[in-house]
């Protein structure tokens, strides 16, 4: 038989153990990632580098599946993001990805599907769900929470097996709009249409109020629903601003929505924020490094603190359900500047 034909040997952690001269036993543990624990005993800086080169040198990956089934642990965690695009779900996919390097845990992004399907056909050992809104989905979730560990983002749900990230908006939303209402008389809304049929909408509610305690009245053709995405935002922002009286002011029900706003002020010529001021919802880091950056309601080191929640619960799955709870503020930028 040709040599040439003939596929290398996969390598093992016996191999790798050889190569290293090491116990299969410190192999195993320096990675399956354990000896960066600082609760464990751990080996030695120079066993763990010896280890690591061999492998390396050795092209060995792990068997995923006979770990798995050892260990009860995948490794892999999961996040059901409704919108990829929203810059929202790109500040927690930035925040995971920064905080499980160092567990070893690969993240999977489940990206404008349904999980309510999805979700069963996966190993993860912690699931993120950033929408569960419909008719029936409390009682889905307590079903699933059975078997997967799952932490659910939710302003109304109560944790039942399953963890709850709650955003804490209080009078965040209304002091947005009292900080436009100071300046400005032509206030428009920029919200999903889906908010705008929906009796609980809190987003669309603070709006309502806020022109209220303005004494200003609602206008109608103020406004402006788009159908969930950013092509459908901006061109409901571009309708808006074309109107022959237009409105000096967007309160937008969420962040990318406001960018989607600026973008649309800025292809109309119009100065942000000079001739139009914006608030967004959601203090997301792309809102905040934009130019010019935007004034935002929204939790302070959401983010990170999330991604630090789902590693421990990918880490270490017992323990009762419990809320993670953030509360939120009024950060005040260029956008939508303080008033003189």
């Amino acid at each position: 038989m040709n040599s040439a034909s003939v596929s290398p040997r996969r390598a093992t952690i016996r191999t790798v153990a050889q190569a290293a001269g090491v116990s299969t036993a410190t192999v195993s543990y320096v990675l399956s990632g354990r000896s960066g624990r600082t609760d464990a005993p751990g080996v030695s800086t120079e066993t763990e580098l010896r280890v690591r080169e061999a492998a390396l040198g050795l092209g060995y990956r792990p068997n995923q599946a006979a770990r798995t089934i050892r260990t009860g642990k995948s490794n892999l965690m999961m996040l059901s993001l409704t919108m990829l695009s929203d810059p929202w779900s790109l500040s927690v996919s930035k925040a995971v990805g920064a905080a499980v390097a160092p567990a070893g845990i690969t993240p999977m992004i489940l990206a404008d599907t349904d999980w309510r399907t999805a979700i069963k056909r996966q190993g993860a050992d912690v699931v993120f769900i950033d929408a569960a809104d419909e008719e029936g989905d409390a009682q889905l979730l307590a079903e699933l929470a059975r078997s997967n560990r799952l932490v659910v983002f939710s302003e109304t749900l109560e944790p039942n097996g399953f963890d709850v990230v709650r955003s804490l908006a209080g009078t965040s939303m209304d002091q947005a709009m009292d900080h436009l209402t100071a300046v400005h008389t032509k206030v428009a809304c920029l919200t999903s249409a889906n908010s705008l049929r929906s009796l609980n909408s809190v987003r669309y509610g603070a709006y309502v109020r806020g022109l209220e305690r303005a004494g200003l009245e609602l206008r109608e053709n103020y406004v402006a629903t788009f159908d969930g995405d950013e092509i459908s935002a901006y061109e409901a922002a571009v309708t808006l601003l074309r109107q022959p009286d237009p409105p000096t002011a967007i309160f937008a029900t969420s962040d990318f929505v406001a960018i989607a706003a600026v973008h649309a002020a800025q292809r109309l010529r119009l100065d942000v924020p000079g001739d139009l001021a914006v608030v967004g919802i959601g203090n997301t880091l792309q809102g905040e490094a934009m130019a010019p950056s935007l004034t935002s309601v929204g939790p302070s080191g959401f983010f990170d603190r999330l991604a630090d929640f789902l590693v421990r619960r990918a880490k270490d799955q017992s323990g009762p359900p419990q809320v993670l709870e953030f509360p939120w503020q009024l950060l005040v930028r260029d956008t939508a500047p303080a008033a003189p």
